[in-house]
Parts: structure tokens; sequence; C-alpha cells
């Protein structure tokens, strides 16, 4: 077997039912869970119509580089949200979701052979990087949060001889958990970065049409193209329909960047056997050509964390993000509670489930910055999301009156 399977850690939910294994949940409450980021919104018809209608095409085995249909509508979703342009013959490629492609693309890029390699992570972050860092043979690097800038990675703080040594940057924003958004500045100061020591930037985008503000995220390649990097050199984009459409199942996205990353992110998954089967690539294109079921679905959002966020600020360390559907709250230092307590008490006496924060970040560089909070997916019906919130807040209060 591989050695190197050995290094992977457990998934967070793995975890999670581990930390669960031996609690009964209250039966005087229904179960809700706000662990999962999985979307629960109804997938739109018109996409489960052409996938449908896309079914006569099974007979043949698709390009590795798709249809061009489905490459221009990534083109043009790509112009109408950020003003870009993209060649569709070598800047774009479909991939089966956001976490094959980051997977692979890390298999891609990294060489084992090139003095023990380094990828730099934001940390907390999406385990995807780290495990496909492991597998890849390189070493992760955990750049650590500012709990005070709403966790924004503190790149600063990473040293000269982790850069030099790193191959590979991932860049999460829209950020999992915090659903910060990263700055203009910020973008120009990784590329110098990568400019300087030679790294590729993979920026993980799957969140960016969730969100609170009136301007929409800055992406990675909008950032490139307003800093004057219109070839988009060392970085390519992960994007997805899961969040975007509420279609998880189809496990539909595409990257786009770099042609010279593209072409050799083509040739690996040519060889991967990562073609994008036909009713999906037709599924595909009526979801990017369509923004009405998107600005619908944003609104739907809006209105959820408009109810449930004001509910629990008086009694969690939490605000409203700048997107995504997570809540990231800190555990009351009154309570006397981890994160892991905290998580195991919820379930047992009021039936919801929420994820702790340590298992979404890693012990390094001095902590682990995810240590007395939650993550909470606000990804039910809003009835739901409102009732796992007083529950939530009933929980606390009743904690708070034992362990004044």
């Amino acid at each position: 077997m591989n050695p190197l399977l050995s290094r992977l850690q457990p998934y967070p939910f793995e975890r999670l039912r581990q930390l669960f294994a031996d609690i009964t949940p209250s039966p005087a409450h229904r179960p809700i869970s706000l662990g999962i980021g999985e979307p629960r919104h109804a997938t739109p018809a018109f996409i489960q119509q052409a996938l449908i209608e896309g079914l006569g095409g099974l007979s043949a085995y698709p390009a590795t580089a798709g249809e061009p249909r489905l490459r221009q509508a990534f083109a043009d979703w790509m112009q109408r949200r950020y003003g870009l342009q993209v060649d569709v013959a070598t800047q774009v490629l479909p991939v089966n979701g956001s976490r094959e492609a980051l997977f692979a693309f890390v298999q891609t890029v990294i060489d084992p052979s090139a003095g023990e390699p380094l990828v730099v992570l934001p940390n907390p972050f999406y385990q995807i990087y780290e495990g496909a860092t492991l597998l890849a043979g390189a070493t992760p690097y955990y750049a650590p949060s500012d709990p005070a800038r709403n966790f924004a990675v503190d790149w600063d703080s990473v040293p000269e001889a982790v850069w030099q040594r790193t191959q590979l940057l991932f860049v999460c924003s829209p950020g999992n958990p915090t659903g910060a958004v990263m700055p203009l500045a910020e973008w120009e100061k990784l590329f110098a970065l990568a400019d300087r020591h030679g790294f590729v930037i993979g920026s993980d985008e799957c969140y960016s049409e969730i969100y609170f503000r009136d301007e929409p995220p800055l992406g990675g390649l909008e950032a490139a193209a307003r800093l004057g990097r219109k070839d988009f050199r060392n970085l390519l984009a992960f994007t997805s329909l899961s969040k975007r459409s509420n279609v998880p199942g189809l496990r539909s996205g595409f990257v786009a960047g770099d042609a010279q990353l593209v072409k050799a992110f083509l040739l690996y998954r040519t060889y991967h056997g990562s073609a994008m089967g036909p009713a999906v690539q037709a599924a595909s294109v009526a979801a990017w050509n369509d923004e009405q079921h998107v600005v619908e679905n944003r609104a739907l959002y809006r209105a959820k964390f408009a109810q449930v966020t004001p509910l629990l600020t008086p009694v969690m360390d939490v605000q409203l993000p700048d997107a995504g559907f997570y809540l990231w709250a800190g555990v009351p230092p009154a309570l006397g509670m981890s994160d892991t307590d905290f998580a195991r008490a919820l379930l047992a006496q009021y039936n919801v489930t929420v994820l702790p924060g340590s298992y979404l970040a890693r012990d390094a560089q001095g902590g682990n910055p995810g240590a007395g909070r939650v993550r909470m997916a606000l990804v039910a019906e809003t009835a739901e999301c409102v009732e796992a919130a007083q529950r939530i807040v009933q929980f606390i209060q009743s904690q708070t009156v034992q362990h004044p």
C-alpha cells in the first residue's frame, strides 16, 4: 500500500461521529444538523430537465477538455461576473466538482524530488488541501489566522525560509469556515511572493456566489487582471456549481487561469480519467448560463442569516460573514467548555449538531485557531435554522445559570 496514506488524518465528520459515539441526543427535540456544509435548497427544475435531455449522449466517450459550448459557458459567466476575457481553448477546463479538482491539481503541480517541497495553506482550512499535499509527497505549512481580523490569514508571519521551499499556496476566499473575503492588497502581496519564489497559487472560490454585502466577492483572476496580470501567471481559480446552483450531487465545476497550468492539468486529467459526462455537461451549461436562480438562492440565504445571526449575537462571539453559508461562532468563555465539550453537550441536551472549530484547523505556529469556536452550516430551511439558533440560545443560558 502507498505508505503516504498513513499520514492522512481522519476527516472532520469522522471525528465528529467518534465524538458523539457515546451521546444519546435529547429525545424531546427533533434532530437538527448544522454540521455539514451541504446545500439543501431545491435544485432548479430547469437544471434537472437539462440533465435529462443530455442523456442522449451516453453512447460516446466525453472529451476531458469538455464540449466547446461548455467551455464557452464558463467564459461567458466569467465575463459577466468578473469582466474577464479568457481563452476558451487554453484557459478553462471542466472538473468534477472543486474537491476532485483541488486534489488532482496538487498531484499535477508538486515536484517531490525538489528538496522537501512545502504547500502553504490557511489555518483553519478545507481538509482536502492537507490530504492532497501529503499524498503528493509534500509537507503542509499552516499559515495562522488572525481572530482580530475576522480570521484573515497572517501572510506576513510566514517565514522567508518557508516561502523559498513553497511550490503551491492555497487561498480560500470567501473562506471556509469564516466567510472572510481577501482584499486586493493581499492578492498583490501574494502575487509578489509567487513571482519572487516561483510557486503556484490555487484559489478556491466555491462560495463566491453566496454573499451578504452589496459588492460581490473579489475573485483571484479578477484581482490579477486589476493588477495588470492579464495572463494570470502562476494562478488557477477553482469554482463550482454545488453551492451556487444547489447541485452538490451533480459534481460539476471548472478551473481557469494560467494557460501553462491548464495545459499541464489537462494532461494529468486525460490520464486520470476525469472527463465530465455529457448529461452533466448539458446541465452545467444550463446552470452557468442562468443567473436568476442564483439571485433567488442568494436572497434565501440573506433572509435566513438576517433572522439567525441576531438571535446568536447576544450570547456568542459571532457576526454576519462576508460570504458563504457558515457562522463561525465563539463558545462563551464563561461556560468553561472547549468546542468539543460544547458540541457534545448541545447534542445531548438539545439535539443540535455543530462542528467543533478545532476539527477544521491544526495545532501549528503557537496554537489551534479553531479551538473555542464552532462552525454552523445554515443550509436547511429558515424555520429549521431559526429553531436551531433558539435552542442554542436556551442551551447557553441554561449553562450560564449552572456556571455563574
